[in-house]
């Protein structure tokens, strides 16, 4: 892979962008963005680009190598998404070549892998939704390659360590739910239930595809059990009246009343692939008043956009927001003002982080909106995805909007 000295100038060249601080990102500026931002990622995060550690097949925490612990499982999953994100939106086999890499840097590099291996699993991790985003990340890497390993891989994932997690709908006093991690007294979280929604969603619509693997189950049983998920977070965790979406119901089934972006994401999320399958117009309903407590009550306090968020799991929360909303702003079948709102939010955080938070010089965004990294500091990888699930999602919706992208399943 190339080092970030080889690719300097690059980044040097999107200063003339900075310069212009009037007006909306524009197509070819955020296209410029996105290039730059995921070379960065490559250059400063993934393992293998750094000529002592060839075959470390691992995004690492820090750029600059400032940390090379690899407990940070999850984000490995996002970041994979980043890359398939770029190759979807160019089809540069750079970003291609990445894939089998990573597939084989996630069991050697899970901090859980020793005790998975005794489960017949290296992927296993004792969070269930690590393995949620990692089964959510093979089935677009399927999509992008068409190889099929990756979609086999993802349905043993959700057969033998996410579905099983749900629990009997007359368990007091959860009713139901996928439990979040399975080492501690079961708490029922938006975290483990909206991506596992997706997921079945998403396994449904590829039904089909080397149907007899022995970890398959027909469309219909997956539509099922998505929609048994969603509902349940649905009736538990979700506010009709505002949209926001609670974090958890803990084990004497109190509910922790608080929101974060990305449950907002996945709840939208699996409201988008639900009305993939079904067409209930109540879902992009839902889905819409769910987006609109994000672009609403969590954006007021900082001017319009989401929080700062510099580091730790907090860092990637608001990407995989963006990379949800954007899945929903792109529906032919949203409602034209709707559409226009949701994009209007993304592009205005596009242009706020491009043209104030994130460094030229490296192409970096370390998570604040209005303040740039120091090019001589390292910064963190969570919010850095962040920052390239952003972009890539403007891309993508001024794509759809100029009629060049259909909001289609390859592009999810």
């Amino acid at each position: 892979m190339k080092r970030l000295f080889a690719t300097f100038a690059v980044y040097l060249g999107l200063i003339p962008f900075c310069a212009a601080q009037e007006g909306r990102l524009s197509s070819e500026e955020a296209a410029k963005w996105a290039d730059a931002m995921d070379q960065a990622l490559i250059d400063n995060f993934w393992g293998a680009s750094f000529p002592e550690r060839p075959d470390r097949y691992f995004f690492n925490k820090m750029s600059r190598q400032a940390d090379l612990g690899t407990g940070d499982y999850w984000p490995q999953a996002h970041a994979i998404d980043v890359i398939t994100d770029a190759y979807l939106r160019t089809k540069d086999d750079k970003y291609r070549q990445m894939f089998d890499l990573w597939y084989q840097g996630m069991p050697r590099f899970n901090p859980n892998a020793r005790q998975g291996r005794r489960r017949g699993d290296p992927w296993w991790n004792v969070y269930v939704d690590d393995m949620e985003w990692h089964c959510l990340a093979l089935v677009r890497v399927y999509e992008a390659t068409g190889e099929t390993r990756y979609l086999n891989k993802a349905r043993q994932t959700y057969a033998d360590w996410i579905w099983t997690q749900w629990s009997p709908e007359d368990e007091e006093p959860w009713h139901g739910g996928i439990t979040w991690k399975t080492d501690v007294a079961k708490s029922k979280n938006a975290c483990s239930n909206g991506p596992a929604a997706i997921i079945a969603a998403r396994l449904a619509q590829f039904a089909s595809v080397d149907a007899s693997n022995a970890k398959n189950k027909s469309a219909a049983e997956y539509q099922e059990e998505a929609l048994k998920i969603y509902r349940w977070e649905r009736k538990y965790l979700w506010d009709s009246e505002t949209g926001a979406v609670f974090d958890n119901m803990n084990r004497e089934g109190r509910i922790g009343r608080f929101s974060l972006s990305y449950n907002q994401g996945t709840f939208i999320g699996a409201a988008v692939e639900l009305f993939r399958l079904t067409k209930d117009p109540s879902l992009l309903d839902d889905a819409v008043l769910t987006a609109r407590f994000a672009t609403g009550p969590l954006s007021r306090r900082n001017r319009g956009v989401l929080s700062d968020a510099p580091d730790g799991d907090g860092g990637l929360f608001h990407g995989i927001f963006f990379r949800y909303l954007a899945n929903l702003t792109v529906l032919p079948e949203l409602d034209g003002d709707a559409r226009q709102e949701l994009t209007d939010y993304l592009l205005r955080s596009a242009t706020v982080m491009v043209r104030q938070g994130v460094n030229p010089e490296t192409a970096i965004y370390a998570g604040r909106w209005r303040r740039p990294q120091p090019a001589n500091e390292p910064s963190a990888l969570t919010p850095h995805l962040t920052g390239c699930m952003l972009i890539e999602a403007a891309c993508k919706v001024m794509a759809a909007s100029d009629g060049n992208g259909e909001g289609s399943a390859a592009a999810q």
